[in-house]
């Protein structure tokens, strides 16, 4: 990795970090180092560092602003890309959006509420960034990116860049063509908003955000929803009847307020979270006959 490292830093792509704790960059404050982690400066150093990448043969993996992951305890092999600051740029005109895939949705959702766009009043309590909402098609209250999604900005592995469609992203409940078909990273988006009353929009938005206070753990490290829901069911639902709401394994607990969240309550490891949700999906598979299938992405080195 040494000359990987070194070229990276000669290309001036942003911060390279060596050997960098993965729990410093998720919401659960759990996971192991990444080899190298990079931050890239803007979208011309993302390209860079996947030149780098493809050259040496290493492996990549792309992180957003950490949530809705679970990095294993023995971290990440490779270079990680962290999409933040320097992906962090919005133009709006008119009704369409153009944003960065470093971009944090909460900031987004707030900051075009103010210029009385409607479309992203879903996304007021979804802390991850811009990329991550396209890559696994992030939703809420009945709503997601699939709605508002004209086409993105995807950077692929073999170092080229293509605008998808809406329709060329083959967005499903929580996905999209980048989990498994094709593998990329979301650079850029554009969005088809509406413009609308702003005092509706901006009390639509604070309800949203009310509701996820009552009713979702924010104020404790986890990574958001851990299960898919079983349609029609929920999980949340279906947690709480089987009577694991405050159910612990080491330093990871369901969360009292909603049963579809883990939350770190001290010291959890990744192992913790894993054997908490296989006593979870055990149980749920006996008492219902229900197979609960995980929505958070699980990543890094198997133990």
């Amino acid at each position: 990795m040494d000359k990987v490292i070194q070229e990276l830093k000669e290309l001036q792509v942003g911060k390279v970090l060596e050997n960098e704790p993965l729990a410093n960059h998720t919401t659960i404050k759990i996971g192991g180092p990444a080899d190298v982690l990079v931050v890239p400066k803007d979208i011309q150093a993302v390209r860079d560092t996947m030149k780098v990448v493809k050259k040496h043969g290493v492996k990549w993996t792309a992180i957003g602003r950490g949530s809705n992951l679970l990095v294993l305890d023995k971290g990440i092999r490779g270079v990680v890309i962290k999409l933040g600051a320097g992906l962090d740029h919005m133009e709006i005109d008119g009704e369409q959006v153009t944003v960065g895939g470093g971009y944090s949705v909460v900031r987004l959702s707030t900051g075009i509420s103010k210029k009385g766009l409607s479309g992203l009043e879903f996304a007021s309590g979804i802390p991850g960034s811009v990329g991550g909402a396209v890559y696994m098609n992030a939703g809420a209250h009945g709503s997601d990116i699939s709605r508002v999604l004209v086409k993105a900005l995807i950077l692929f592995e073999d170092g080229t860049t293509e605008w998808l469609t809406n329709e060329e992203m083959e967005f499903s409940y929580r996905t999209s063509v980048l989990q498994n078909k094709r593998p990329g990273i979301c650079l850029e988006a554009v969005l088809k908003l509406e413009q609308k009353e702003r005092d509706a929009i901006v009390a639509q938005m604070q309800k949203n955000k009310d509701y996820r206070k009552e009713t979702q753990p924010v104020s404790n490290p986890c990574a958001g929803s851990i299960f898919r829901n079983p349609l029609p069911e929920h999980a949340g639902r279906l947690v709480e009847q089987a009577g694991l709401k405050g159910h612990q394994i080491g330093g990871a607990k369901v969360s009292e307020m909603h049963g579809n969240f883990i939350v770190n309550a001290g010291g959890a490891t990744a192992k913790d979270v894993l054997d908490l949700i296989a006593y979870i999906q055990k149980t749920i598979k006996e008492k219902y006959d229900i197979d609960m299938h995980t929505e958070v992405e699980i990543i890094g080195e198997k133990r």
